[in-house]
């Protein structure tokens, strides 16, 4: 009868450990990775604020590992999100617009980001007191093809004016934004149409000021400077995890629009982490006050994007409305 015990007890013994084995050696259940864009600029400022909470590692601490990928310029973002290397994205609706028509429709719009935020500025010395006087100037822009340019191109043809690529007399010069500010110091250009916060800056810097403010610049400054794509693969294969970042979006957007200053240091030291300056607090503080936080699209401006994309030549057709927004965008 020992025996008999001793066997049972060495049994029950060699179950367990062989049980303990098997339970350490299985694989843990793999996480998904989920790679996001944006730029380190006010006007993604949703996508700064919650990389700065931790919004998204918190809300999938369990389920995901989230990571934030810094762009300077939306070719740059359009070519990793065709690589598959960015799964969400921060940009400008024009960007986004180029990656959905060549992507045939992959790559979609989910939702708006912020509203205006670009001025048109002229040059204090330039001799330019309306739009019209642009005629045989120099105007800066800080990338061929991008939002700026566009509502510059818009502007122009509102006031019966063309770039010299066109016939016309409006020379068009593509430079980043701190160059734009050296190239009105010196002279090299007679305006800029540029976002926040080198609006504020270059105006700041005292050689110009604004033309054109943020609502007189396009569409009564109902157009939008920052939007979140999406591809059709990330959506089709995580429907619940862009539900839950468009929640995310949506309540971080509320929360910068009810707690501004808070919102706009946390946005600052994110800036700094990310170009190693910080704005000045006034600088900052116009920045703001000239865009909107806004998640709500309004599909007619973007349209409108499309139509003078295609008549200028960025893009070979205009898109349907349904290949250009998601299911799930804010309406």
């Amino acid at each position: 009868m020992k025996r008999i015990g001793k066997s049972i007890i060495t049994m029950a013994l060699l179950v367990t450990m062989i049980l303990s084995l098997t339970a350490c050696g299985s694989p843990k259940e793999e996480k998904t990775s989920v790679h996001i864009a944006y730029f380190p600029n006010i006007t993604h400022a949703q996508a700064l604020t919650m990389k700065s909470k931790k919004t998204l590692e918190e809300k999938w601490k369990d389920r995901c590992d989230v990571s934030w990928k810094s762009f300077n310029a939306g070719p740059a973002e359009m070519e990793a999100i065709f690589a598959g290397e960015i799964d969400l994205g921060y940009i400008g609706p024009v960007p986004a617009l180029s990656a959905n028509v060549k992507s045939n429709g992959d790559v979609k719009i989910i939702s708006n980001a912020t509203d205006a935020g670009s001025v048109l500025l002229k040059r204090k010395d330039a001799n330019i007191q309306s739009v019209k006087e642009l005629d045989g100037k120099k105007v800066a822009v800080p990338q061929v093809g991008n939002t700026q340019h566009l509502c510059l191109l818009h502007i122009l043809e509102e006031n019966g004016l063309k770039t010299t690529d066109k016939g016309g007399t409006v020379t068009v010069n593509a430079s980043s934004n701190a160059d734009i500010l050296n190239l009105i110091d010196n002279g090299s250009v007679d305006a800029a149409l540029v976002p926040e916060p080198w609006g504020t800056t270059i105006e700041k810097n005292g050689n110009a000021e604004v033309l054109l403010n943020e609502k007189e610049v396009f569409m009564n400054g109902d157009y939008p400077v920052a939007v979140v794509v999406a591809s059709n693969d990330f959506m089709k294969e995580h429907p619940d995890l862009v539900k839950e970042f468009l929640e995310a979006h949506e309540d971080t957007s509320l929360y910068i629009n009810q707690n501004t200053g808070e919102a706009a240091n946390i946005i600052n030291a994110e800036i700094k982490e990310a170009t190693g300056k910080s704005l000045e607090t006034d600088i900052l503080k116009s920045a703001f006050s000239r865009m909107t936080i806004n998640t709500k699209m309004n599909k007619k401006t973007i349209l409108e994007f499309a139509r003078i994309s295609n008549e200028e030549g960025f893009i070979n057709k205009i898109p349907e409305e349904k290949d250009v927004f998601a299911d799930t965008i804010s309406q």
